[in-house]
């Protein structure tokens, strides 16, 4: 019975604040409209300075062929290897093709190999890496043209010239915002479900009003549980509403059963909340709690595989992801929304999350101490 007076006060709690309850619909809004957008990894606008040494009919083709692509826009066509170089040293131009001389020549008149080079600016390793990548299918692809054009007797062209017939599984279409949205689904439990409980108490603690809290015979148990249940209802919320404007903006429903995300959603909130609580704890003052939950955000979501990998990270690094709750729960929803994976082929990050669920909630109430 008292439990349920509690939670009654946290729900009217939440509900008289006049910015809780928009943020809980504002958040996903915002996040699922914009960041698939802004957070994409595909190399698009390629700036390209072409230093065309030959001037031929074929130089100017392949020019053409290379200012079709969605991917580049040449900037500068430039006369001298300086004036290229410039360009790039001024951050004008990310890559320089230089065309030899006798390129046409060495195409049609002759059996030696025309040799195209690359200068690529790879301060940004990743757009630097992507953008030599598709020049050079557009170098080979150009030389497929002229072979086909010229029965196979011409065109070599020092570029790898590999056939491949792809299949792409799970992704057929490569949209960067499949892979995304359920990783932004799962930082918005972790902002709303994980932290604002401590944000919660840590007011409550200002207020003075965690005194009054302390003198009631209520134990330690029914207070955690009673910050608890009311943010699994947010959690479910956000969660159910992600869902639903995923596939009204983007048509996303997740290939698996959506009553496994919910699941492992119901865990994983447990999981978060318990840290959220254990940050309360240790925390006085408003200010201390948000720098301690900065500090675990950053490090969660740099270490859990919402950008880069966890497999491409350093040994090091993958042993530090074994200990983040994050990563354990972006691998579900993305394995569930793109593969349609079964819950026993997730029993390894069913039973970390149990564990995290466990350990932290135990230490939150062990922590949380009624005399100061």
């Amino acid at each position: 019975m008292t439990l349920k007076f509690l939670i009654e006060k946290e729900l009217k709690q939440i509900f008289r604040n006049p910015f809780l309850p928009k943020l809980f619909v504002l958040l996903p809004t915002m996040m699922l409209l914009i960041m698939p957008w802004a957070a994409n990894q595909e190399v698009k606008g390629v700036r390209v300075a072409v230093q065309d040494n030959d001037k031929s009919s074929y130089s100017q083709r392949l020019i053409n062929k290379i200012q079709a692509s969605k991917y580049f826009s040449i900037v500068n066509i430039s006369e001298t290897n300086e004036q290229a170089l410039q360009s790039m040293e001024k951050g004008k131009s990310d890559i320089i093709v230089d065309i030899p001389r006798n390129f046409e020549k060495n195409l049609i008149t002759s059996n030696e190999t025309a040799t195209i080079m690359l200068n690529v600016n790879s301060v940004n390793g990743t757009k630097g890496a992507l953008g030599s990548s598709y020049l050079q299918g557009i170098v080979s692809d150009f030389s497929d043209d002229l072979r086909a054009e010229n029965g196979l007797k011409t065109a070599k062209i020092q570029i790898p010239n590999v056939q491949m017939s792809p299949y792409y599984v799970y992704n057929s279409k490569l949209d960067y915002k499949v892979f995304m949205i359920p990783a932004f689904m799962v930082m918005m439990l972790t902002l709303l479900a994980g932290f604002l409980p401590a944000l919660n108490i840590v007011g409550e603690k200002e207020k003075g009003t965690m005194e009054q809290m302390n003198v009631t015979p209520v134990g330690k148990f029914s207070f955690i549980l009673s910050k608890l249940i009311p943010y699994w209802g947010v959690g479910f919320f956000v969660l159910a509403y992600s869902i639903f404007l995923s596939w009204l903006i983007y048509g996303l429903l997740p290939v698996g059963n959506i009553f496994t995300i919910f699941l492992f959603a119901t865990i994983y909130i447990l999981a978060v909340s318990g840290l959220g609580l254990i940050i309360s704890n240790y925390s006085n003052t408003m200010i201390q709690a948000m720098f301690l939950m900065f500090f675990f955000l950053v490090i969660f979501i740099l270490m859990s595989g919402l950008f880069t990998p966890v497999s491409s990270m350093p040994n090091w690094a993958q042993a530090i992801t074994i200990f983040n709750p994050l990563r354990y729960l972006m691998e579900v929803f993305r394995m569930v929304y793109l593969k349609g994976s079964a819950f026993i082929n997730m029993l390894p990050q069913f039973f970390a999350l149990c564990g995290f669920a466990v350990i932290l909630n135990l230490w939150a109430v062990i922590s949380y101490k009624k005399t100061n």
